[in-house]
């Protein structure tokens, strides 16, 4: 419980410890991620996946962090979808947190501080993030961090090899 929460910017020198991450935990991420090629479980694989994440930060359209414990790269913590438009300043938080390190707080702390990254780097206005309906861990993270519950995606995701239901959320930020 002592230990320190922080999120960064990605880079391409996390690609190891993400891909051990991954590897370690295929079977419990199973339910609640589309299915990975088996290079995406390798560190190569994942430093592609890297550069390809650091090619949408530099185009504005993804803020892709990773969640760290004492300095340690626990997790990831992305932006995504961000749109910056006047009328729009949208983006949709995505994470996951080692089975080494859960149960301690982490994606919780992760998902406030990208709550300040939405604000006050990115100066977006809505938080948006979705859950599988039985992800409990993941909505009780949300509810925490000021989200609500607004609506159902029926059949919007591939997940373990069946179409799922998600639960979309959403928060005004500065509220």
């Amino acid at each position: 419980m002592g230990s320190s929460t922080a999120i960064r910017l990605i880079e391409p020198g996390d690609a190891a410890p993400i891909a051990a991450h991954r590897m370690r935990d295929i079977d419990a991420f199973r339910p609640w991620e589309p299915a990975q090629p088996p290079e995406f479980f390798t560190p190569a694989g994942q430093e592609e996946r890297i550069d390809g994440l650091l090619a949408a930060h530099r185009a504005g359209t993804v803020w892709p962090g990773v969640v760290l414990a004492d300095g340690q790269v626990i997790g990831q913590v992305t932006i995504g979808g961000i749109l910056p438009q006047p009328h729009l300043r949208r983006g949709s938080v995505g994470y996951w947190v080692g089975s080494v390190a859960r149960n301690h707080g982490h994606a919780g702390r992760a998902v406030g501080l990208a709550l300040r990254v939405m604000t006050d780097e990115l100066g977006l206005h809505r938080a948006e993030a979705s859950t599988n309906l039985e992800n409990l861990a993941s909505q009780r993270v949300l509810r925490r961090n000021g989200f609500s519950p607004y609506g159902v995606a029926h059949s919007s995701i591939l997940l373990d090899g069946s179409w799922r239901d998600g639960l979309l959320w959403e928060r005004i930020l500065g509220d």
